[in-house]
């Protein structure tokens, strides 16, 4: 639901209302109570679009996506590094079995 700015002509006074797309400007200001409250017209909000298949990611610089690359492999290494101290952590050494003869009963 967007955001919309009012301004009262009798008291001047400014605010903003949080309303939905269908519902009618109101008259009455929040300020004086006067019904002389006006919608103004705004210039909207930015959006911006996160991930991949998107502008804004898809023509970074070339400093940018190096810097991103560095901070990948950076992590990755460490996600190695951990993966190699668990690995060696859980491996155990099983005992030895005892060999046992069975006697020939005669």
């Amino acid at each position: 639901m967007p955001t919309y700015d009012y301004e009262c002509s009798a008291c001047d006074a400014t605010y903003e209302l949080f309303q939905q797309i269908t519902e009618k400007p109101k008259k009455k200001c929040q300020e004086c109570g006067e019904r002389k409250a006006q919608r103004l017209i705004g210039t909207g909000g930015a959006v911006i679009f996160k991930g991949s298949g998107f502008y804004q990611t898809d023509y970074r610089s070339s400093e940018y996506k190096s810097k991103q690359d560095a901070e990948n492999k950076s992590k990755s290494d460490s996600t190695a590094t951990k993966t190699k101290a668990k690995d060696g952590a859980k491996t155990k050494k099983e005992p030895a079995k005892a060999a046992t003869k069975k006697k020939k009963e005669s």
